[in-house]
């Protein structure tokens, strides 16, 4: 496998010019609703790098994390369910469908097989397990979320995907038919097999697989139907743009929010664990889910500080969080009795 071929490949052609239509690209890149910098005013690459090298012992989980196999043929509730597997990659089975969000399997977040690594009983599934894929849904291209290796494997499993404008780059590059991507800009929405509306919505971030940055956008998604209002948010520092899709969209069953990953040298496009409980409460979503954790260590707290700072804040706001374990079942409407498992490690 080539590495070259993992980095991906910028829009070029028609997908550029469509691109360049965007009232989000300016100055050659997209752009966030505020102005938005990667790393705080007093930090700096260096100042990062050398925190890196002196994270928590803790940053890593010392035992195997427990977890639980499902057999992912075998979703039939008559309502929406929810299976996390670590990290930002999840499967949503919905109305008969199959939805994958972000699959990472390869075991690393990183194009470098020795780098970033998951956490032993973090890893359990892969694209073997996966059923087949009515929908793949991408929120960005960063290597934690988009994961060439995995979709090389899930290809033959993928019916169609759903991605942000210019994420298709990559996508055809690795062989998907461009007639099977649908790429969305902020605010555009697509009906999925009659009865499924996904809407892009704006998040805090940026992409890039190399050096160059910001060239295809991210995003959040707005899933509904009928009866179901889903909010699934992909990689975001917090801002005003929650309570603006809380008022356009919500109220909503349950909303995927990012967790984890964040210090102060980037305040901006992560958000912190008490703002993942702030964001759902302007989203006006019923439920938390708290994503984006328990996989992988990409930033210097502890590997379960996210969860614990998420469920104190909780309290004080009264906001229901549910925690399921890597591959245990979420029905929504059902109990939400799940238990502190990360204090089993």
């Amino acid at each position: 496998m080539s590495l070259l071929k993992s980095l991906g490949k910028n829009p070029s052609g028609k997908r550029l010019e469509r691109i360049k239509q965007s009232p989000n690209y300016k100055h050659n890149a997209f752009q966030n609703l505020s102005p938005t910098q990667q790393l705080s005013k007093d930090s700096s690459f260096f100042k990062t790098g050398k925190e890196f090298l002196s994270k928590s012992k803790n940053a890593e989980p010392k035992q195997t994390l427990p977890f639980v196999k499902t057999n992912l043929n075998e979703l039939h509730s008559d309502e929406p369910t929810i299976v996390w597997f670590g990290h930002s990659s999840y499967l949503l089975r919905i109305n008969g469908k199959t939805i994958l969000v972000d699959p990472v399997f390869s075991g690393n977040a990183s194009p470098f097989s020795f780098m970033i690594k998951a956490f032993k009983g973090a890893n359990e599934y892969s694209a073997e397990d996966m059923p087949p894929i009515d929908l793949l849904l991408l929120t960005h291209d960063h290597y934690d979320h988009l994961d060439y290796k995995t979709l090389r494997l899930l290809h033959s499993k993928v019916k169609q995907v759903c991605c942000p404008l210019g994420v298709g780059s990559h996508l055809e590059h690795w062989g998907f038919h461009e007639s099977g991507i649908t790429e969305l800009d902020w605010w555009e929405s697509h009906t999925f097999f009659n009865d499924v509306v996904i809407t892009a919505a704006p998040a805090r971030h940026y992409t890039g697989r190399t050096m160059v940055r910001s060239k295809m956008l991210w995003a959040s998604y707005v899933l509904k139907t009928k009866t179901q209002s889903i909010y699934l948010g992909g990689d975001s520092g917090y801002d005003s743009h929650f309570k603006e899709i809380g008022e356009k969209h919500g109220p909503f069953d349950i909303a995927l929010l990012e967790s984890g990953q964040y210090n102060a040298l980037w305040p901006h496009i992560h958000m912190m664990p008490e703002e993942t409980v702030q964001a759902s409460v302007d989203l006006k979503s019923k439920v938390l889910f708290p994503i984006h954790w328990g996989k992988f260590a990409l930033a210097m707290h502890d590997w379960d500080e996210p969860i614990k700072r998420v469920l104190k804040k909780a309290e004080e706001l009264n906001v229901t969080v549910v925690t399921p374990m890597i591959g245990e079942s979420v029905v929504l409407n059902d109990s939400y009795s799940f238990r502190n498992w990360w204090e089993l490690v």
